[in-house]
């Protein structure tokens, strides 16, 4: 055989490996919720900067704007065991459903709010908005891995999770900078309203998807402490899961909570300042779209290890601001911390996907969620005052050896390198969708047969 023909037919299975999650029949559902789901991220990546200016414009000052900051967070911490629950009982599209029409309304009132009221409504009233889209928050994110396995061929589902990480990426880089021109043209309120509609073509999507019935998860009698109690009992089960969450845990109790904080402190003493952070964190954006580009079309060996040898470029931004480097090597630094950063989350979460069986699969992402960022405001809370009593050179030292070590332990652990990539499954081709509810692919398969690793 030619090898140049080989080589030149390997290319094109690689691309239409790449591209097949988006294409041809089996492609409809993860297109349209695709489709929605980027609109509503780029939305909420625009209305994050508008609600802040809203609050600041309307007469609030810095603890109104805290305030209002905290109201959007703390619902999404406390409903998310409750949303993985519900997702599991009631079914994810249905859940989904209405966390998107819970935000779209909350985001329609803010910006009817600031418009009748002349962009000066009670801090009261921001508040209580805030909390109401993070309850949709809340509900909205366990469930949304559990969903993708519900509308994905299963050997696509690594390319779909590069893709949901890739539109988070682009959101996080182009919603601000579009909020910023509409802000300046047209106010705050329009921006939200824009985000209201955004939320509403996500409503539209998920209204179109064609869930297999099979997958259909019907409502159980049995109390929401049995639902809790078995989604932590799978969640223990698997102990690469527990020992990758505690690692995150950490990385964002060590290291990104003081650089996000310790950053802009910093750059704030020397030329640049605003602008230089600012293009420091557009690289590591950037980084996050060149990070899920790179993860479509690959099927590591043994994802779990390539997810984890990409967390070994999270300290690197945090080093080279210790030593005092310039400004292009820290963002040349925050673009390899981006990059790692889809990679290992694409990899990771398809592995979740792989191993864990689809009717538990949203409570323990909620689980997993949960203990993974809960301990982010916690580090943000506490970067401050260990940067007046240690140094900020220091805490950022200790960031980087942290994530590097951390890194480091977490690829010794036999569980870890155990994980395979599962093959197609056997007799019904690559394109196959779950037909079992309670085993929906084949690592939950796998898994029972090895044992509970």
């Amino acid at each position: 055989m030619d090898p140049r023909r080989s080589s030149a037919g390997g290319r094109r299975q690689a691309s239409v490996v790449r591209a097949g999650v988006l294409r041809g029949p089996e492609g409809r559902d993860f297109r349209t919720f695709w489709a929605g789901y980027a609109t509503s991220l780029l939305g909420t990546a625009m209305s994050t900067p508008a609600v802040a200016f809203a609050v600041l414009d309307g007469g609030g000052d810095a603890a109104d704007l805290g305030w209002v900051m905290a109201a959007g967070i703390a619902p999404q911490v406390v409903f998310l065991l409750l949303g993985g629950v519900a997702a599991d009982r009631f079914g994810r599209r249905r859940v989904m459903l209405g966390a998107d029409a819970l935000r779209c309304a909350a985001q329609a009132a803010f910006a009817a709010a600031l418009l009748l009221d002349h962009g000066r409504p009670q801090i009261w009233l921001f508040v209580l908005l805030a909390a109401v889209r993070g309850t949709g928050e809340g509900f909205f994110r366990p469930a949304l891995s559990a969903l993708t396995v519900e509308i994905t061929p299963v050997d696509r589902l690594g390319d779909a999770n590069a893709l949901l990480g890739l539109a988070r990426s682009a959101a996080a880089v182009a919603g601000p900078a579009l909020a910023g021109l509409l802000i300046t043209v047209a106010g705050p309120a329009v921006v939200i309203a824009v985000d209201a509609a955004s939320y509403g073509v996500s409503v539209l999507a998920l209204g179109r998807l064609r869930i297999p019935a099979s997958s259909l998860v019907a409502a159980a009698s049995r109390s929401l402490r049995r639902d809790l109690a078995e989604g932590w009992a799978e969640f223990r089960a698997h102990s690469w899961l527990v020992v990758t969450t505690v690692q995150f845990t950490f990385v964002n109790l060590v290291v990104w909570g003081p650089f996000l904080l310790l950053g802009p402190v910093l750059f704030d003493r020397r030329p640049g300042g605003a602008g230089a952070w600012g293009l420091t964190m557009a690289a590591y954006g950037a980084g996050a779209v060149a990070g899920g580009l790179l993860a479509l079309g690959r099927r590591p060996g043994r994802p779990l290890v390539g997810a984890t040898v990409a967390t070994l470029g999270y300290g690197v931004p945090c080093a080279l601001l210790a030593v005092h480097a310039g400004v292009a090597l820290i963002a040349a630094g925050a673009l390899v911390a981006g990059a790692g950063s889809a990679l290992a989350a694409a990899f990771s979460g398809t592995v979740l996907q792989q191993q864990v069986p689809a009717g538990a699969l949203a409570r323990v992402s909620s689980f997993q969620t949960l203990g993974s960022y809960s301990a982010g405001p916690l580090g943000l809370a506490a970067a401050g005052p260990a940067a007046a009593l240690f140094g900020a050179g220091t805490v950022l030292a200790f960031a980087a050896a942290w994530a590097t070590l951390s890194a480091l332990a977490v690829l010794a652990a036999p569980a870890v390198r155990r994980i395979t990539w599962p093959p197609p499954p056997t007799g019904t081709g690559a394109d196959a969708h779950p037909s079992d509810g309670s085993a929906a692919v084949p690592g939950a398969v796998t898994r029972r047969r090895r044992g509970r690793g």
